[in-house]
Parts: C-alpha cells; structure tokens; sequence
C-alpha cells in the first residue's frame, strides 16, 4: 500500500511537471531509470579515485555549460557540419576536461535505461558527487533538464567569467545569469580543489594591470615560489593548484588563503581586496566552513537552474558528444 502511494505521488509529480514546462525536481528518473544517481556516482568515484583532479574538472565542466546557453550539455559537442564547439573557446581550449567519463557515465546510463536520462543530469549530478567525494557539502540535485541541439561558440567566449576579469565584470555576468554577489563568492569557493595553468595568473606575477610589476596584493613569498614554475615567457600550460594548503579537499582554505594574500587568480584576490561585501562574505565563510557549504549548496541548485530545456524542447541524446541522427 505504502509503495502503491509513494508511485501514486511521483506520478501525479511527473504530470505537474509536465503542466509546468520548466519544473526540475529530484525524482525526475525514480520511476523511469531509478538507478541512474547509483550509476552516476559510482562512476565519478571511479574516475577521481584514478585521479583526484578529475572531480574539481567535473565541477568547472558544470560551471562552464551553465553560464552559456543555460544547463543543457551543449559544452558537451563536438565540432560538426552545422556545430562549432564549445570546446575551442578562450576558457575551455587545453583546460575543460572530464568529457571521457562523462562519455563513460553516458554509455552506462544508456545500457540501463535507453534515451531517458540527459547529458546536462549527468553533469550536474557528477558536479554534486564530486564535491562529496573531496569532503564537501551534498545537496538534492533537481533533475529533468534536456540536452541542447547546438552550441555557442561566441557564448562561452563572452559569458564565462575570466581570471583576469575585474569584480564588476564578473558579477554582471553572474547577474546576467540570475545569480547574486552571494552566489559568486561562494561558488567561487570551488577553487578550494582544483589546478590553474600559469597562463591564467601570470600577469599578477610581471605586468599586473599594464603597468609591469607584480600585483602587490599577492602574497610576496607566494609571488616567488610561482615566478619558479610560471616564467614571463613558456610554461604557459604549467599547473598549479588553487589551493597550495588542502589541494584535494574540498574546504574553507580558499577563503583562508585569500586573507592571507594567497589566492592564485586575480578574480580570486579581488573577492578580498576590492568590495567590501564580498570581503565579509570571504571573512564569514573563512570563520564558519559549515556556513560556506550551506551556502555552496544552495547556489549550486540555484547555477543547475539557469534556462534548462524541459518538456519537449530539446532532446535526451544518445550521446553527449552529438546531437541525435
């Protein structure tokens, strides 16, 4: 009887969704593919166990889809005929990363449960478990959205906010998508795990601002151990963690990190050093590491519901990588 009710109410949830074109909710796959966050999850696992880094490059993959056309997988596409790819933009060429084990998580789903369970799910559900995994918040993923028929080259390029973007550009585009100056510190607490290349930060470390000297709001001993492995020239792909104290784990250290001085990019230095509203978020979170997870959660709901296709917009593809036949 109690089974027959709960299958009763996601039904009657399944038709309210229907009725409302835009309604994501958790219980999206329980009745049509109730394994799909099994098989999600035991495949990020899989993937970060092999190589820790995998879940902070899961996290950005999210991060990067959703700030262009919305959450719908379109940084997901390959070039094709009539498809320029994402993935040739300034934020994503020799840097996004993840798209194998999406393939993977992809394959499996469609073994267990054909056409019925979207690339953009999959990647905001690999996005929350791979935050799990490193020590960080969980958090109900609303499920539902549907894969995009397109990409956006010009998109990605202009709506992803950059490391050398100064603190208003990069919140009228976090404005631009429906998120508030709370969203951007705390989803900027993301850099807590992770890597950055040297050609993302070296201005800081030799021509900071056009005017040919290091960025003075850059700890001076953390300015010396980067110029090692960040020369004025070469190196460009070199990586360094954005957090050199708990690179692996998901914590407040990044906001610890920024008062002492030590934030690798210029977008993250300047949460610190050029808003006084976002220096008492970054004072908050780095006293109160639970207040920051509450926080993350939240706005990381609130990133994987910026314009998703529902209903029968857009389609559930057979695979990420293209668009269906």
């Amino acid at each position: 009887m109690a089974r027959s009710s709960i299958t009763m109410l996601l039904v009657l949830i399944s038709i309210l969704a229907l009725a409302n074109g835009s309604y994501l909710y958790p219980q999206f796959y329980d009745i049509s593919c109730p394994q799909a966050k099994h098989i999600v999850r035991c495949h990020v696992e899989k993937a970060v166990a092999k190589e820790a880094r995998m879940a902070a490059s899961l996290l950005r993959l999210h991060f990067h889809d959703c700030f262009v056309k919305g959450c719908d997988a379109s940084i997901l596409l390959d070039n094709s005929g009539t498809i320029v790819s994402e993935k040739g933009s300034v934020p994503n060429r020799n840097s996004a990363r993840g798209f194998e084990v999406i393939d993977e998580i992809k394959a499996a789903l469609e073994e267990a449960c054909p056409q019925t369970v979207s690339c953009a799910d999959i990647m905001a559900l690999a996005a929350r478990d791979s935050t799990v995994l490193t020590g960080g918040p969980s958090w109900e993923v609303p499920l539902g959205r549907r894969d995009s028929l397109g990409a956006s080259l010009s998109g990605s390029n202009q709506n992803i906010p950059a490391p050398n973007n100064t603190l208003q550009t990069i919140l009228t585009k976090f404005k631009l998508k429906g998120l508030d100056i709370v969203d951007f510190v705390a989803l900027s607490g993301s850099h807590t795990i992770g890597n950055a290349r040297c050609t993302s930060f070296r201005q800081r470390l030799y021509n900071n601002m056009g005017k040919m000297h290091p960025d003075f709001s850059l700890d001076q001993s953390y300015d010396v151990e980067l110029r090692q492995n960040c020369p004025r020239s070469g190196g460009d792909q070199n990586l360094f963690v954005l957090d050199p104290v708990t690179p692996t784990k998901f914590d407040n250290g990044y906001y610890k990190n920024l008062i002492a001085k030590r934030g690798l990019l210029s977008s993250d230095e300047i949460l610190f050093t050029q808003s006084q509203q976002t220096m008492e978020f970054v004072k908050q979170y780095a006293e109160n590491q639970e207040l920051f997870f509450q926080q993350f959660a939240k706005s990381m709901v609130k990133m994987g519901n910026i314009t998703p296709l529902t209903g029968e917009c857009g389609q559930i593809r057979e695979t990420c990588r293209k668009v269906n036949g």
